[in-house]
């Protein structure tokens, strides 16, 4: 039987002149490293190159790149040029926490950052032992209706909605209370 992780490995989609895929050594890791360095990523600082090589080894990456643009340059893999990923710590089994969600600001209000979220849900639905999902995000505003509408998530923190960090989970089918309401944690 084929293993989640290899099912998952080189997975591609494409949707007009834009492309997601999980294969981690396309990510440019120079670029993805100014990225977090760059105000964009205000959750994060920048790590070092080694540090980022081994984050992105250890992780689910969804990619996101631009196939209309393909000189290739130190922001390009041969065929198109880095504009976004989504990153997953997994263990490819029970759990999924879901970080470093990000399109190039040059990129937004186009839905790619909802397309890349829909990849991820696409991705680990499947799971059958997946217990949850889960991710914190600090704005309330924007990303908790973002992953609330997107990834069916509910606040796990609801008594201090608003404030500080947003604790977010979806209960996968691995789940003792998979389909019902309330956290199954009472």
């Amino acid at each position: 039987m084929k293993s989640f992780r290899s099912s998952v490995q080189g997975k591609t989609w494409r949707n007009d002149n834009y492309l997601i895929s999980t294969d981690h050594t396309a990510i440019p890791v120079a670029d993805l490293i100014n990225a977090f360095a760059s105000d964009e990523f205000y959750w994060a600082k920048e790590i070092s190159t080694d540090a980022m090589k081994e984050t992105l080894e250890n992780s689910l990456c969804f990619g996101l790149y631009d196939t209309a643009v393909s000189t290739p340059t130190a922001s390009s893999t041969p065929a198109s040029k880095f504009i976004g990923i989504a990153r997953c710590v997994t263990d490819f089994v029970t759990f999924v926490y879901v970080t470093d969600v990000w399109v190039d600001s040059g990129y937004q209000g186009q839905g790619l950052g909802s397309w890349l979220i829909k990849c991820i849900q696409e991705t680990i639905e499947p799971m059958p032992y997946l217990r949850r999902s889960m991710l914190f995000t600090g704005d309330w505003e924007r990303s908790v209706p973002f992953y609330e509408k997107l990834m069916d998530m509910k606040v796990m923190n609801e008594p201090q909605r608003g404030q500080g960090v947003a604790l977010l989970e979806r209960k996968g089918r691995g789940h003792p209370s998979y389909g019902h309401e309330g956290t199954g944690y009472n």
